[in-house]
């Protein structure tokens, strides 16, 4: 009897410190919204009580925000050109669904990775993208294997971004510094200076706005210690600029650029799907870049014009736009599929990322999609990609910005949403004014 009891009471008694340490982890990682000046208990309470797999955005859920807050969401979304109202609802430390292929889950990785710091540049970041990328690196990152974070700040203006988020990571378990840049210089420069503050014996660089999933780290550094001259980049997933919504991206594509320096998906070649046997958890391999479907990490919100304005390329273009075509009746968008010359161009769930939604308007009135521009050369479509030709006639449309159309000014029918016999393909229809022919064109001009 007496052995009995004290079982129970050492059951409890563990109970309790387990209990504690939940609620440790949440209160510091949970409660960013509590005011700096109140220490008390119960801001981290109401953080910990309301913390739940039900809560917005959730296991990558969309938020959506009710109509009565939709002029305000509106107006939020211009300070850093995604749904700010959405992601201020989202915890710090959101839950995320772990999309890997089974064979990657069970993979076994060396006790004796190399470790890595972290290196993060921001400049004027929202507070939530901005910490919710910190806490995903924390939080699903094996700690022996995290060094540090190393965040650096590209001459931010804005006020939390100062003594607040210092006073912030503080409080995390991982050493977070945090390095400001005298004056504004761009994303390669800041991120050569938090390289040179490093001390881990891996480098891995992260944008200011993306969420880690579980298993992330370690097969990056598992093909860096096969082969230390690798430069290794996990699959890039998505989350909505819109609704903070996580959707999978696929194994079988690449990211490159192509001879215009646009970024673009690709279709894994079939020389690699041979080497790989078939064994889809294998990298992806071209030279020492390696890309690997074992590791994910989500790239939120960002357009790709925005990525280069930060710093990745420095290109001038003084005639020509570059923007996601975006339907206002369905909310896709444009989409080049990855498709080649003479095929008709797509039409698909935007995903924020560029690549084949990223389509340039010319001072010709082309809509560019690399070098090949939308062409109809007949009444009702359909809408081809052929090679630009520079004479406008059947690739020539006019924009209209205040009623939202582009009009096919050779058979003078408007742009439209797919009919449904091709679900898939945009059209062409005599112009009525009506919301399935008006089109939103996401700004994302390039410059220096």
């Amino acid at each position: 009897m007496r052995r009995f009891i004290y079982c129970k009471v050492v059951l409890t008694t563990s109970l309790v410190w387990v209990l504690v340490d939940v609620f440790l982890l949440l209160y510091f990682s949970e409660c960013n919204k509590c005011d700096d000046k109140d220490h008390s208990l119960l801001p981290a309470l109401r953080a910990v009580i309301s913390r739940s797999h039900e809560g917005p955005g959730e296991m990558g859920k969309a938020v959506n925000i009710p109509k009565e807050e939709q002029e305000k969401m509106k107006e939020l979304f211009k300070i850093n050109q995604f749904n700010l109202m959405a992601s201020d609802m989202i915890a710090l430390n959101r839950s995320l669904p772990d999309v890997r292929l089974d064979g990657c889950k069970t993979k076994v990785y060396p006790d004796d990775l190399p470790n890595t710091s972290i290196v993060i540049v921001f400049h004027n970041e929202a507070w939530s993208t901005l910490l919710r990328t910190v806490h995903s690196v924390i939080n699903r990152s094996p700690r022996h294997l995290l060094v540090e974070v190393v965040l650096v700040d590209d001459a931010s203006e804005r006020d939390f971004l100062q003594k607040k988020l210092e006073n912030y990571v503080q409080t995390l378990e991982v050493p977070v510094r945090i390095l400001r840049m005298e004056q504004r210089s761009g994303l390669i420069r800041a991120r050569l200076r938090g390289a040179a503050a490093t001390s881990g014996q891996v480098i891995t660089f992260l944008d200011a706005h993306c969420e880690c999933t579980v298993g992330w780290l370690e097969p990056l550094l598992a093909r860096i210690k096969e082969d230390r001259t690798a430069v290794v980049c996990p699959i890039i997933d998505v989350i909505s600029d819109e609704t903070f919504e996580y959707m999978a991206g696929s194994d079988m594509t690449y990211g490159g650029f192509n001879w215009k320096l646009n970024f673009r998906w690709y279709p894994v070649p079939q020389r690699e799907m041979d080497r790989r046997k078939g064994d889809r958890t294998l990298p992806v391999r071209f030279g020492s870049v390696v890309a690997s479907p074992e590791e994910r990490a989500k790239s939120s919100t960002r357009t790709t014009g925005a990525w280069l304005k930060s710093g990745w390329t420095s290109l001038k273009t003084s005639s020509t736009s570059y923007h996601r075509i975006r339907n206002v009746e369905t909310n896709q968008c444009v989409d080049n599929m990855g498709r080649k010359e003479n095929e008709k161009v797509g039409f698909f769930n935007c995903h924020g990322m560029g690549g084949n939604q990223v389509f340039s308007y010319t001072a010709d009135k082309e809509i560019r999609t690399d070098d090949l521009c939308l062409d109809a050369s007949r009444l009702n479509g359909p809408v081809l990609m052929l090679k630009c030709h520079h004479m406008k006639g059947n690739q020539m449309f006019e924009y209209d910005a205040e009623r939202l159309t582009l009009l096919h000014v050779n058979s003078n029918q408007c742009l439209d949403m797919p009919s449904e016999d091709d679900k898939m393909v945009p059209t062409l229809r005599e112009c009525n004014g009506s919301r399935s022919q008006q089109w939103l064109l996401r700004n994302m001009t390039l410059s220096a």
